[in-house]
């Protein structure tokens, strides 16, 4: 039995059992929910659409979801403000959309040189970071339910139309980041903008931008960058992992009885399996590709490596002495790092003993 069939089965027997029971007694609910990824893109936003198949099944019939494609009733920039205000119901982004409102909002979405899925989850889920992130949310006003959705693996740390082999090789480039990266790209000398993804490939091309960091390679490829750019790097130094929320309208969620909350709940845990091993299927066929497309699969040496960290730790103390709850959020992340250090330093093969 395939995945797909195991889900599936894993949500009618929940929609058979404990979520069906108050089936009839439930009012129906149907969210609108506006997206911010196309869900034609691999890992990035099928994962929601996955949602939309399986959240009627696990709610015991009594919940429904409806998407509308990026920009098509909410621009992916408005998504938050749209939720809060009841202009819609829902939504699905990524938290750090909304770091120029509330700064520690990049911590819940990625952090450059940050935990990769198993211990992002394991902070999200058993440490202080779901209680943290719904508390952002209230603290600055924001009428809304936060759920963790989706989590993909790293991506790749961006594609250059050149060989990026020293600090002088970024200084003057124009390129396309998210988050936290971005900051340590400016203190590096690079003029950074946000392009949602489908605006990328003809800002490449028409020379807009010089570079440009998205996503994984199955989703790159998609939108062609490869066609323009040919040195892709890696390791995704910015985005060990990345988390995708879902928000619900605090109003629309306090309607809902406990087993409807416990169906929306329950369905984003699978769907964050169902994200990170979809995520990590598909890219290594999509990478054995990159030769006969002409681009160069490159990893960054030690020199700009260790750079990019050092410069992220500067970042780290600006930011940290100029918003309070960041530093909170990132005092209570690194804390609990340093313990999973022991387990990871311990537990985990060297890459290179693997076979």
């Amino acid at each position: 039995m395939n995945f797909k069939k195991v889900a599936l089965a894993t949500t009618i027997a929940l929609a058979s059992t404990g979520f069906a029971v108050s089936a009839n007694a439930a009012g129906k609910i149907l969210l609108k929910t506006p997206v911010a990824f196309g869900t034609h893109l691999p890992a990035l936003g099928t994962p929601i659409k996955w949602y939309a198949d399986h959240i009627t099944a696990t709610s015991g019939g009594t919940i429904k979801m409806k998407i509308y494609e990026p920009g098509k009733l909410v621009n992916p920039a408005e998504i938050l403000d749209a939720v809060s205000t009841g202009k819609v119901n829902s939504g699905y982004a990524t938290a750090g959309y909304w770091q120029g409102k509330l700064p520690a909002s990049a911590l819940f979405s990625a952090v450059p040189f940050g935990p990769e899925a198993g211990e992002y989850m394991a902070w999200l889920y058993f440490g202080n970071g779901l209680k943290l992130y719904q508390e952002m949310y209230d603290q600055g006003g924001y009428n809304v339910k936060v759920l963790p959705c989706a989590i993909i693996s790293p991506e790749t740390s961006g594609w250059f139309k050149k060989p990026i082999e020293k600090p002088e090789d970024l200084k003057g480039l124009n390129m396309r980041f998210f988050g936290l990266g971005a900051s340590v790209m400016e203190k590096l000398g690079v003029g950074t903008v946000q392009l949602p993804g489908g605006e990328i490939f003809g800002a490449l091309e028409k020379g807009a931008i010089d570079a440009s960091e998205f996503s994984q390679p199955a989703i790159d490829q998609r939108l062609g960058f490869h066609k323009v750019v040919k040195y892709n790097y890696f390791p995704g130094w910015h985005q060990q992992s990345t988390v995708f929320e879902l928000l619900i309208n605090k109003d629309t969620w306090n309607k809902m009885d406990e087993a409807q909350q416990s169906a929306v709940e329950t369905t984003c845990m699978a769907t964050m399996t169902y994200s990170i091993a979809e995520g990590e299927a598909m890219q290594f066929s999509v990478m054995q590709k990159a030769k006969e497309n002409g681009v160069e699969i490159r990893y960054w040496n030690d020199e700009m490596l260790n750079l990019f960290e050092t410069t992220w730790m500067e970042v780290v103390d600006e930011k940290t002495s100029s918003d309070p709850f960041f530093n909170k959020v990132w005092k209570d992340l690194s804390e609990f790092r340093k313990g999973y250090e022991l387990w990871e330093a311990n537990a985990f093969l060297p890459r290179a003993t693997r076979q």
